[in-house]
């Protein structure tokens, strides 16, 4: 999977997938969402039209899969949850029931908005589905719920499935990957403590990560995916990958030493199976791509690393990355 995690936003048309095209991506991950008051709430209020970007809508989630598919890119639908406001956020990791008869109750609710989204995937012939995204909350403890739910996808969609999972422990610890066609891991485990390491560096930084990786696909018989990878254009991308503060100096090279170190580190592995760049907006304006150490790779050196890398099947030979 040579994908990258798609923004949604107002509505698209043809002309913002060729970017795309020219950097050999082939998927995209889409990913509406649904909304929990706090993070012990049981309901999870399904939005599929109204007040949302266009993008998240169901009618806007059917046309941008549509739209990429005839440009031969295939989607990943990743729903995700949304606790509390907008200013307020709750990582989705920290949802927690106050008792078991609270969990019913969000399961329950859990169980309507995935086959919702299910249906919706089915409906549009979407060729991966997420059955849920850092969850770990509610993954770790609940297998036989979880196992339930997936089997309940599984009859209304036909396409191959996954969970992404959070890249600190949870990938390893979840119990229901052989009900799955894939492992996916948000992949931003850190790799150096420095400020603008060095290539060597950052792939000596993915020796344990690997091997975690390595572990669990022996253990699952599953490949590996990367369902969420991004670095920061920035001197600090590799410290905290998951971190959106943007406060570090611009340094687009190190974001692009950090998706090479990634690259090298693991595609020739046998039990991986492809990434998801974080992430890529339909109508951002690379103009101002010098100065933005934020996620995007658009318009900035490591545009160009991906591309190289989404374009071959074998290792691309030492500092290719470079030429013009």
């Amino acid at each position: 999977m040579r994908g990258v995690c798609w923004v949604a936003g107002r509505r698209i048309d043809e002309s913002v997938f060729r970017p795309l095209v020219r950097s050999n991506v082939e998927w995209i991950s889409q990913t509406p969402f649904g909304w929990m008051k706090s993070a012990d709430s049981t309901q999870i209020q399904i939005v599929t039209e109204g007040d949302i970007y266009w993008g998240e809508t169901d009618r806007g989630l059917a046309e941008t899969a549509l739209l990429a598919r005839s440009f031969g890119i295939r989607t990943l639908l990743k729903p995700h949850l949304w606790v509390a406001g907008w200013h307020d956020t709750v990582w989705t990791g920290e949802i927690k029931m106050k008792s078991d008869d609270h969990w019913k109750a969000w399961f329950d609710s859990y169980r309507s908005f995935i086959l919702h989204y299910a249906n919706l995937a089915e409906k549009n012939g979407m060729e991966a589905l997420a059955v849920g995204t850092e969850l770990q909350g509610a993954t770790l403890g609940h297998e036989k719920e979880w196992r339930e739910i997936i089997r309940q996808v599984r009859a209304v969609y036909h396409g191959k499935l996954t969970y992404a999972a959070n890249w600190d422990h949870e990938f390893e610890a979840i119990p229901f990957w052989d009900a799955l066609d894939f492992t996916g891991v948000q992949a931003y485990f850190p790799l150096s403590q420095k400020s603008d390491p060095t290539l060597e560096e950052l792939m000596a930084g993915w020796a344990q990560p690997l091997a975690m990786l390595e572990r669990v696909a022996s253990r699952t018989h599953r490949s590996v995916v990367f369902t969420e990878v991004g670095y920061k254009s920035s001197d600090r991308a590799s410290v905290q990958p998951w971190l959106w503060d943007t406060q570090d100096r611009v340094n687009p090279q190190q974001q692009a030493r950090c998706y090479e170190a990634m690259f090298r580190s693991t595609w020739r592995k046998p039990w991986f199976k492809g990434a998801y760049i974080w992430k890529w907006y339909p109508h951002y304006d690379t103009s101002r791509s010098g100065d933005d150490n934020n996620f995007t790779p658009q318009g900035k050196p490591a545009e160009q690393t991906l591309s190289l890398w989404y374009s071959s099947r074998e290792v691309p030979a030492e500092g290719a990355a470079s030429r013009p």
